[in-house]
């Protein structure tokens, strides 16, 4: 096989993927104005229903134009050389590679970041804030951005440099190192992103004494679940929409609760919230999780090794002088479709661990609280209630509303 050969695949893969997107986007747009079936006839009312099929359509046009612009961006760059031209940039620096690495990705993420803030910009200020669910401030908006570019530089260069150094040292076997480099970091975030990494962007607060805490506490301790550790997130700094969520395990697992979760349900669908989220824990969903994850690195990293050193990959994407961070970014493009292959094995997974975990709710508290609570949800965060069936399947990672609804009252 030749470069040209293997760039032309590149650049079929991309489009194939877009179309089938696009396709996929369009049949769920059919069904924005479908009438509601009688299990959610009661989420919302007229007005509310014409306004969340506004703001579906807002957003399905909208992502039309993004994910355009996103094509146009990526092809235009492998046509004419932009990645040669970045690595030449990054070759004038240093001679290391490591450090020629860094500066490339370094281009190479804050020129795409900055190139498609207006259009996060936009998604925020005007369409998130047109529909009333915009919370953030334009200071709010640039700190984010500048830490999030922090983070970047320091635990994704960390990373990146001393892969880069594994393989130096290593040649194919570079991918045991890391993988055990990624797996460790893999588990270290999993018991500790809450603690280290969210304080950085939003206030946490212990969950104050009261009947909330109480009931919570109650049923913890009806199941044998040890929970010390429940906390408030101020979401409400960004957005009205509300969430939940299990993180960590052994004497590092917490409940974090949105604050405007708190404000849209009542005590009872808090507390089935939370039995769903144990249910999670119970049922050892968040350990396959993660042993599945780092077993996808490893697979990955290991086909990685099998193809990194060949120069065809960088040549493939116009670049003469072969390197492990060229021959990444052609690998990374070429492994798109088993990626969604994947993905859609682990949406598959996640979505009958849904039905696990809202049936271990129902056995252990109440399934109606939980029902209720799921349709607040949906109605605050305008859900679309009547998704096409293909769309489910290649992108949810959770049943839709009207399939838990029928699971939870069988």
């Amino acid at each position: 096989m030749t470069a040209n050969t293997l760039f032309y695949i590149i650049i079929a893969i991309i489009v194939i993927n877009f179309i089938v997107d696009k396709v996929l986007d369009a049949l769920n747009a059919k069904h924005f104005n479908d009438d509601l079936p009688s299990d959610l006839q009661d989420v919302y009312d007229a007005d509310e229903y014409k306004k969340s099929q506004n703001y579906k359509a807002t957003k399905y046009r909208f992502g039309i134009i993004t994910s355009s612009f996103s094509l146009a961006l990526t092809l235009g760059f492998l046509w004419f050389d932009g990645f040669e031209f970045i690595d030449d940039i990054a070759r004038s620096y240093s001679e290391t590679p490591i450090i020629i690495a860094l500066i490339f990705f370094g281009i190479i993420m804050i020129g795409s970041d900055l190139l498609t803030t207006p259009l996060s910009y936009y998604s925020t200020f005007v369409i998130e804030e047109k529909f009333g669910f915009n919370k953030t401030t334009i200071k709010t908006f640039i700190a984010d951005k500048l830490k999030g570019w922090l983070m970047m530089a320091i635990v994704g260069g960390g990373i990146l440099a001393l892969i880069i150094w594994f393989y130096e040292a290593t040649g194919k076997q570079f991918w045991l190192y890391a993988w055990g480099l990624v797996g460790v970091f893999t588990l270290f975030m999993n018991m500790f992103y809450s603690k280290l990494i969210v304080p950085l962007f939003n206030k946490q607060m212990p969950l104050e004494e009261g009947t909330l805490r109480d009931k919570i506490s109650a049923y913890a301790k009806t199941v044998g679940f040890k929970l010390d550790k429940i906390f408030v997130i101020n979401g409400s700094k960004r957005s009205t929409k509300a969430n939940a969520y299990f993180s960590g395990f052994g004497s590092e697992k917490r409940v974090t609760l949105y604050d405007t979760l708190i404000n849209d349900l009542e005590d009872e669908e808090i507390v089935a919230v939370l039995a769903h989220e144990v249910g999670h824990y119970k049922k050892k969903h968040i350990i396959f999780n993660l042993f599945a994850s780092i077993v996808l690195i490893g697979m990955t990293l290991y086909i990685l090794s099998l193809f990194i050193s060949n120069p065809l990959l960088s040549q493939a994407i116009g670049v003469q002088i072969p390197s492990f961070h060229i021959g990444l970014i052609a690998f990374t493009l070429l492994y798109s479709p088993i990626s969604e292959i994947t993905g859609l094995i682990m949406n598959v997974f996640s979505r009958k661990f849904e039905y696990q975990a809202d049936d271990y709710a129902k056995t252990t508290y109440k399934g109606e609280p939980l029902i209720t609570s799921l349709k607040k949800l949906s109605k605050n965060s305008l859900s679309n209630l009547t998704p096409h069936p293909a769309y489910v399947f290649m992108h949810y990672s959770h049943p839709t509303l009207l399939e838990r609804i029928k699971n939870l009252r069988n």
